[in-house]
């Protein structure tokens, strides 16, 4: 392919959750006739989403009174998942060609161990409470008094594979708390006890009802457990620009500037911004509301209202692309909203492609690995895929 056939940017936005159907193994994972995108619409019957619509996503998956349209103006297809897992730093990792075999560990359930807890208190010099899968607002409201009182602190996780750490800025310390964090990433390299985040979630207050989060959370991630796409990409002098959790999701492995995001729409409106200025190489942007905010919280409206407020940012989007840029819109597991208890959903996931330069849409064979996305945006850029990396590139037929 020559140089002039190269788009020159390309964005990659992972809608967060928004999977579009079981897999033939998700009643391995504990999930049976999931569908995020389908129930929602099944349960709302309709979405003001004209973007979304146009570009083909409801000609790939349909629910409620939502119709396909006659003239998609993108190319779309379906996506399964060739790693074991369901989880966001499993999805986003095959996207950029890693194929993860051993999952990372959940506790929804039960909690941590008591050797894993036993150590952590032992190593940090602090006693630990809650110990149990709980929203981080209310376990703040539960126990931070006590906390604060007795100088313990505060150990919860949720549905994600995550250890979360609480701590109060005035009682605990910024500094001391993410060096209790930086142990509990160290204590849980342990296959039994690998998550993929350790998360420090500082907030202030002295009270019940006076207590909020502070800016000041971090995040300890896993390292990708090789090079991907990114790193190659880095290499070759390309940008790689993160924006929401991307930069967390790979330890900031390969990216070359980062954007913190406030909320999923505030991480559209930074894409739109980023989409004015000149850049050559990849957009990586990941929008966390639908998963966070409504998936894991099982709210079907508030995650149907999330699309209609993406739709309305990419419609804005969508006007300021360039002939030479291509956009790609895809999910990293689901969340089916429907469905039983507060975890993710091994789903299906959505491929929708778009160019001004495509002179028409259409649907493309489905395949078998996210790793596709990755494998796309490294041949585009003439970048060769890292070793032991998995994907093939569907470039031309998105040309």
């Amino acid at each position: 392919m020559n140089e002039m056939s190269h788009y020159k940017r390309i964005f990659v936005i992972v809608l967060d959750s928004l999977g579009i159907g079981a897999m033939p193994d998700s009643g391995k994972f504990g999930d049976e006739n999931v569908d995020t995108l389908g129930h929602i619409l099944d349960e709302m019957r309709t979405l003001k989403i004209p973007h979304l619509k146009k570009l083909g996503l409801l000609n790939l998956h349909r629910g409620g009174d939502m119709r396909e349209e006659q003239n998609p103006a993108g190319r779309y297809m379906r996506l399964g998942e060739a790693s074991n897992g369901k989880d966001t730093m499993t999805g986003h990792w095959e996207m950029m060609g890693l194929k993860t075999e051993k999952p990372f560990q959940t506790f929804t359930d039960t909690g941590f161990p008591p050797e894993l807890i036993a150590e952590l208190e032992k190593q940090c010099g602090k006693r630990v409470i809650g110990n149990k899968s709980a929203s981080g607002t209310e376990i703040i409201e539960e126990l931070g008094e006590e906390e604060i009182q007795t100088g313990a602190m505060i150990v919860y996780t949720s549905a994600d594979s995550v250890l979360q750490i609480c701590g109060n800025e005035e009682t605990f310390d910024l500094d001391n708390l993410y060096r209790c964090c930086e142990i509990a990433r160290e204590i849980t390299l342990k296959d039994e006890w690998r998550v993929g985040r350790v998360i420090a979630r500082p907030y202030v207050g002295k009270k019940k009802g006076e207590f909020r989060r502070t800016s000041n959370r971090h995040d300890y991630a896993l390292k990708p457990s090789g090079k991907t796409v990114l790193n190659a990409l880095e290499e070759k002098g390309l940008d790689v620009i993160g924006v929401g959790k991307i930069h967390d999701i790979f330890s900031g492995e390969g990216i070359t500037k980062t954007y913190h995001s406030e909320s999923s729409v505030h991480g559209m409106e930074q894409t739109i911004e980023i989409a004015r200025e000149d850049f050559y190489g990849l957009c990586f942007v990941n929008l966390v509301d639908f998963d966070a905010l409504w998936g894991h919280r099982r709210n079907v409206t508030g995650y149907g209202k999330e699309l209609e407020k993406f739709d309305e940012k990419l419609g804005v989007l969508l006007e300021k692309l360039r002939k030479d840029d291509l956009l790609v819109l895809t999910a990293d597991h689901g969340n089916d909203p429907t469905y039983r208890g507060t975890d993710h959903t091994r789903e299906y996931v959505p491929f929708v492609a778009y160019s001004p330069q495509m002179e028409k849409g259409g649907l493309l064979e489905p395949q078998d690995t996210f790793a596709v996305v990755g494998a796309t945006v490294a041949d585009n850029f003439g970048v060769k895929m890292p070793e032991g990396t998995i994907g093939t590139s569907v470039l031309r037929k998105l040309l």
